[in-house]
């Protein structure tokens, strides 16, 4: 199953460094039959294309926890066993955790495919939403049209070997 597991710039540089996305459990998002009922779709690459937008968007939600952490959305593609990656079945139905599942131990970084994140020129409209973000939360509409602008960047793809440039 190919999964998404959202991060910031810093979080990338540990997870490579380390060699690998941890320590468990690790948050990621995938094709789950809840993000399967909420797009409505059987196009797997529509599907996952969901599932890389809701890791952008716990991305952004990291973002805005860390004041230190570069302004730019980053998400990590990994490929790991169905068994390995499970829905919280608490919150399966939470339309805030559509496509969330958690993976028990950490991932080695040999099992990422490649790396999402957005360009440089990305970083005043995330870090404008990651300041809206909790008044869109309760509801601003104004500062949702702000967090929507950040959605409006797609991200990059980069290939694995690519990090080191990305981290540069």
């Amino acid at each position: 199953m190919r999964v998404y597991v959202p991060l910031t710039l810093s979080g990338l540089a540990q997870a490579y460094k380390g060699g690998e996305l941890g320590p468990g459990p690790v948050v990621a998002y995938g094709v789950t039959p809840a993000l399967r009922e909420w797009y409505v779709s059987d196009d797997i690459e529509e599907l996952e294309y969901a599932a890389l937008n809701r890791a952008a968007a716990a991305s952004l939600r990291l973002i805005a926890g860390d004041p230190t952490a570069a302004r730019r959305r980053v998400v990590v593609a990994v490929d790991v066993a169905d068994r390995d990656a499970v829905v919280d079945p608490d919150r399966g139905l939470d339309p805030g955790a559509l496509g969330e599942v958690r993976i028990a131990r950490a991932v080695p970084m040999g099992k990422a495919a490649a790396v999402h994140a957005d360009a440089d020129d990305a970083e005043a409209d995330v870090a404008a939403a990651a300041a809206a973000l909790g008044a869109a939360d309760q509801g601003d509409d104004d500062a949702q049209f702000v967090v929507d602008g950040a959605e409006d960047h797609e991200l990059l793809w980069f290939g694995v070997q690519e990090i080191p440039g990305l981290l540069g």
